[in-house]
């Protein structure tokens, strides 16, 4: 076969190919530690989010329910609005978590895919 203005063996093309395929797994296992590093720190903040949320929730609960009992004589509704702050501020957060969390790394996921569709076809065209 003719490459590059020389004449390659097949014992070094299929040299090529291994260290062409060593190349691509390092690659691949470089871009999982990547993406991992990168989806920890997110679920780190999500996590965060959520243990805000659930603060916040717990503290509407302990403190704004006995409030709302206490101004039941005159000023009741202050005690709801109390409760609805915290709950609405609880919410918006735990929805920000959720959106943030992410449970697979999904280019390292496809990119996989792609190497073992090559590797496949690679097999197919020779012949095996």
């Amino acid at each position: 076969m003719r490459f590059r203005g020389r004449t390659e063996s097949t014992g070094e093309l299929a040299s090529a190919v291994v260290e062409d395929a060593q190349r691509l797994v390092k690659l691949e296992i470089e871009l999982a530690k990547a993406e991992l590093k990168e989806m920890a720190l997110r679920n780190a903040v999500a996590f965060g989010l959520l243990m805000v949320t659930a603060a916040l929730v717990f503290i509407a609960v302990l403190v704004a329910v006995p409030v709302t009992l206490v101004l039941l004589g005159g000023h009741w509704w202050w005690g709801l609005v109390w409760i609805g702050a915290y709950l609405l501020i609880g919410i918006v957060l735990a929805l920000i978590g959720k959106n943030l969390l992410k449970l697979k790394p999904q280019r390292t996921l496809d990119s996989v895919r792609e190497t073992k569709e090559w590797f496949t076809d690679l097999k197919s065209s020779l012949g095996k």
